[in-house]
């Protein structure tokens, strides 16, 4: 994503390259505050705490909770703390045994990002209330969530290291933490699973059934996390992954800076297709999506794939063949896709689609339309889709949690981490960042681990075909692919921004928790 935007992967290309849901009646949190510990900016070093009840009801059925917010310090091996991280944690009450209940934890991607994305717009009891694809105008609501996820599990919303009301409590502040020791693919892999370790601990939850939900990046820090938790002792149950990239150098975002590699453009190429029949841009346009997809993904993995990988040996009665079949699945102009060499990258894509209305498509959720800011642009500029949620659900959030949770005062909410380059490098390698091994391993090491992957069909940040064909090439044994589960919806990035996706999202993973207790 072109702009400071959660989940995403996008923007951060450039540090690797250079270096209606209907209105229904809110359910009221109760404002009772059992606990309120040091709830001020001046306390990150002190784990902070504010417990509130409240009920939500989920498909009919009414669920009362316990709320804890508050913050979780992170020492290193002299005692000293080194950053705070915060967290929203949502219990069921009248549980006969509380240990014994699944437990998720839940985080977005960036990296960089804070978790409001999907406390408030999937799985917490309230849910910012918007107009699908049409803008919402403030002021905002927010409503009962009735496909909260807190009917199949408890639920831990974790905030990234530097979001959210957590810090890097540095020298200056007393501890011995440093932004170096955090911002970094392995250093967020660790911290979140020190976090994971201690919120178990704190909560007498270790023997819980134990669930990973990340989007976005946040799939990409699930394999680092659920190898790293293994290998410490911790079990888990399932990871379940929600538009997902396991390897960068799949990503259309800046395919031409890793030219001899053709995979960014063949795994694009269905969402590319899903975006134009949804915008009614092809030459023959076909009824039903799903069929039409499936010829495109043939496409895509055979023809497609052939031609690219000929390069310069190509021969023109191909090469025109080519060209022409793009024009009918993707709706560019034939001399478009000549000039591209049979090559548009997802920015090129999003800036050509609608270019005859001088408008862009969304990047992480292509049903979305805005005005480009230069018509004559070659990259879409920015993601219409952030224009049309961003302060919504930062509103939202910053109320709902002072309000009903009890907890922020005298504190700043950082939607965005202040993260500064981020360290790309795996182990110390240099190159494009891969953690299919990792995840493999997970799998391996426990092989009653299931994973669920989860993809939108408008997605052009992390194409659902790119997802799938990373899973299908995890290097462990063929017979742990049964472990892996595949959904797609009629959706972007943020499959639940879509309501009806919404409702089939919350089904598939309450039926894929329940199942793999």
């Amino acid at each position: 994503m072109k702009s400071k935007k959660i989940l995403l992967l996008g923007a951060f290309i450039f540090a690797l390259t250079s270096f209606s849901f209907g209105q229904v009646k809110k359910e009221i949190t109760s404002v009772k505050v059992d606990i309120m510990q040091d709830s001020t900016v001046h306390n990150y070093k002190r784990p902070q705490k504010s417990i509130t009840h409240g009920s939500v009801t989920v498909e009919g059925k009414r669920i009362s909770y316990e709320a804890v917010t508050g913050t979780i310090v992170l020492k290193n091996n002299e005692d000293s703390p080194t950053i705070s991280m915060s967290y929203v944690a949502y219990f069921k009450e009248d549980e006969n045994d509380a240990s014994q209940r699944p437990i998720t934890f839940i985080y977005n991607g960036g990296p960089g990002s804070a978790t409001l994305w999907l406390l408030m717009g999937a799985w917490g009891p309230q849910r910012v209330y918007l107009n699908d694809t049409s803008r919402t105008k403030p002021p905002y609501k927010t409503v009962n969530n009735d496909y909260s996820l807190l009917d199949a599990s408890d639920l831990v919303f974790i905030d990234a290291p530097g979001t959210g009301f957590g810090e890097v409590i540095t020298k200056k502040m007393g501890g011995a933490g440093d932004p170096k020791d955090f911002f970094g693919i392995d250093q967020d892999g660790r911290a979140f699973t020190n976090f994971i370790t201690q919120f178990i601990t704190e909560f007498n939850r270790w023997n819980s059934p134990k669930y990973l939900f990340g989007e976005s990046y946040g799939t990409f820090r699930s394999a680092l996390v659920a190898n790293m938790l293994q290998n410490s002792g911790v079990g888990l149950n399932g990871v379940i992954l929600l538009s997902q990239l396991l390897t960068y150098e799949n990503m259309s975002d800046d395919a031409q800076s890793h030219p001899g590699n053709d995979n960014p453009y063949i795994l694009a190429l269905p969402s590319y297709a899903a975006t134009a029949w949804y915008h009614h841009k092809l030459p023959n346009q076909p009824e039903s999506l799903l069929p039409f997809l499936k010829e495109v993904e043939h496409f895509a993995l055979n023809d497609y794939s052939l031609a690219l990988n000929k390069g310069a040996t190509i021969d023109p009665a191909t090469f025109d063949a080519i060209a022409e079949k793009l024009h009918n699945y993707t709706g560019l102009p034939v001399t478009y896709i000549r000039k591209a060499n049979l090559r548009v990258t997802g920015p090129q894509f999003e800036h050509a689609l609608l270019g005859d209305s001088s408008k862009i498509t969304g990047r992480l959720d292509s049903r979305f339309a805005g005005d480009a800011f230069n018509p004559l642009g070659e990259d879409a500029e920015y993601d219409p889709m952030d224009s049309y949620i961003d302060a919504a659900f930062t509103a939202t959030f910053n109320n709902y949690v002072r309000t009903d949770l009890k907890f922020g005062k005298g504190m700043n909410y950082k939607t965005f981490g202040n993260t500064g380059r981020w360290d790309m490098k795996r182990r110390g390698e240099v190159g494009y960042p891969n953690v299919m091994n990792d995840l493999a391993q997970a799998m391996i090491y426990n092989p009653d681990l299931k994973v669920m992957l989860n993809s939108g069909y408008f997605d052009l940040g992390t194409p659902y075909f790119e997802g799938e064909y990373e899973m299908e090439h995890l290097p462990m044994p063929v017979s742990l692919q049964k472990n892996i589960e595949y959904d797609r919806y009629m959706s972007g990035h943020m499959v639940y921004l879509h309501p009806e996706s919404l409702k089939l999202l919350h089904d598939n993973v309450a039926k894929f928790i329940n199942a793999s207790n």
